[in-house]
């Protein structure tokens, strides 16, 4: 290739679109189902979905999270179990945002926000506590100083990936398989469940091949929240660590 040709190739570039973008006052849109910097949720009554039941600590491969839980006071409960969580900490420079904790978590208590570009000056402001964790008043993640927020992150949480999403099949359309939030109330049933080759059977309306849940579960994860949500074998002594 002689010269004349390598200047070809820049002259035809000049007007082809541009991909890149002015980073980080441009950014590109992230995908739907993106994980970034966790949040603990509340319903919307204001109570706290953690139970205490430490279920994430123990699914996750990085030991990144530490969960302690206590009984609830009687005269002001801070989540509508027998529980909450008393100490609730995540230490981000171990996290690798694998989302198992959001698929272990049985009240959807812990989800994933958009959010994936801080700057940490020291190794303390990485490990983030229940105070920093668990939404404000209005539903919103806490934004911190060192993170950097875009409008949209804190928006269709990857909450979607659990185990009870619809997974493709058909016969979850437009079902909302998520409890209400504060601030944000029922998420809308995702669209689009198409599953390519599905059994006669399932096609009929009946239950569906893949992802066999039983409609008690279902109701069980987005119905009353008010049943127990004790954890058992677990001492209700709150001094009593891991």
């Amino acid at each position: 290739m002689g010269a004349l040709d390598g200047f070809k190739v820049t002259f035809k570039t000049m007007f082809e679109d541009k991909v890149t973008t002015c980073y980080p006052h441009e950014k590109r849109p992230k995908p739907e189902r993106f994980h970034g910097r966790h949040v603990l949720n509340r319903y919307e009554d204001g109570m706290e979905k953690c139970i205490g039941c430490e279920l994430c600590a123990g699914v996750c491969p990085a030991r990144c999270i530490y969960v302690r839980g206590r009984d609830n006071p009687p005269d002001a409960p801070v989540s509508p179990g027998e529980r909450y969580g008393f100490v609730y900490e995540i230490n981000f420079l171990r996290c690798i945002h694998c989302d198992l904790c959001v698929e272990a978590c049985p009240t959807e208590a812990i989800t994933e926000s958009k959010m994936f570009e801080w700057s940490f000056t020291n190794r303390r402001d990485a490990i983030y506590t229940k105070a920093e964790l668990v939404v404000g008043d209005d539903g919103r993640p806490q934004e911190l100083p060192w993170e950097d927020w875009r409008t949209g992150d804190d928006e269709n949480t990857s909450g979607w990936m659990r185990a009870t999403s619809p997974a493709g099949s058909p016969d979850y359309e437009d079902r909302a398989l998520w409890s209400g939030e504060l601030g944000y109330g029922v998420r809308e049933a995702e669209a689009g469940q198409v599953l390519e080759g599905i059994d006669a059977e399932a096609e009929a309306g009946r239950r569906p091949i893949h992802g066999q849940l039983e409609e008690s579960l279902i109701e069980d994860l987005h119905g009353s929240h008010g049943g127990s949500g004790g954890h058992a074998g677990h001492d209700p002594d709150p001094d009593e660590g891991h």
